[in-house]
């Protein structure tokens, strides 16, 4: 069961939604492009919500600022950045210990950006589809604490050969998990996504 729950950001108050299953771990979860029409009600981020309740852990997803109910308006992933602070924030202070982020496609971009700018926080990071062939990601530029990359093997926003090669640069121990058959969306995909999901959430 997942509670209706608001966030409050700087200058934006977030529709949220938060599945308890732990008191410990708990996964902050980023949605795609909301001008495209993303929003926390995706299929990939839930196929992610999935994955980790069935692991015990607690989920956390919300709308960016601007996006559904949620208040204020797209700014670009600079604003964004204060969103997903504000959802490590009220994990933090309801006691969670460990928290993940993670990101699915533009949710992934904003999640590298603000790792980048907290370089030393203390959270797992795992992009679903990160867009680098859509948006800057910086080739060169480490993005800390990233664990894993999950893309598709037919993904044109993110291509496999592309994120490969920047891998060493974002993190040394990250690992790139490609599905094959899969384009951005996943679709027919999802089983497999979901196990994959699974399985990087217990590896070490």
């Amino acid at each position: 069961m997942e509670t209706q729950i608001v966030l409050k950001a700087p200058g934006a108050d977030l529709e949220a939604r938060l599945r308890t299953t732990s008191k410990i771990n708990a996964v902050v979860i980023t949605h795609p492009h909301p001008l495209y029409g993303g929003d926390m009600n995706n299929s990939v981020v839930s196929i992610v919500a999935d994955a980790y309740a069935q692991e015990g852990w607690s989920v956390l997803r919300f709308n960016f600022r601007g996006t559904g109910a949620s208040k204020g308006h797209h700014e670009d992933g600079i604003g964004e950045q204060k969103d997903v602070r504000a959802a490590i924030d009220y994990l933090t202070a309801g006691g969670y210990r460990q928290i993940d982020l993670a990101g699915y496609s533009f949710g992934a971009w904003v999640l590298a950006v603000w790792a980048r700018n907290n370089a030393a926080h203390p959270h797992r990071i795992f992009m679903v589809a990160p867009p680098v062939a859509f948006v800057d990601f910086d080739q060169r530029a480490a993005i800390p604490g990233l664990r894993h990359v999950i893309t598709g093997s037919l993904d044109d926003l993110a291509p496999p050969g592309r994120i490969q090669s920047a891998l060493p640069q974002w993190h040394q121990d990250a690992k790139l998990c490609v599905i094959q058959g899969a384009d951005h969306s996943f679709w027919g995909h999802f089983q497999t996504l979901r196990q994959t999901m699974a399985k990087i959430i217990v590896a070490p």
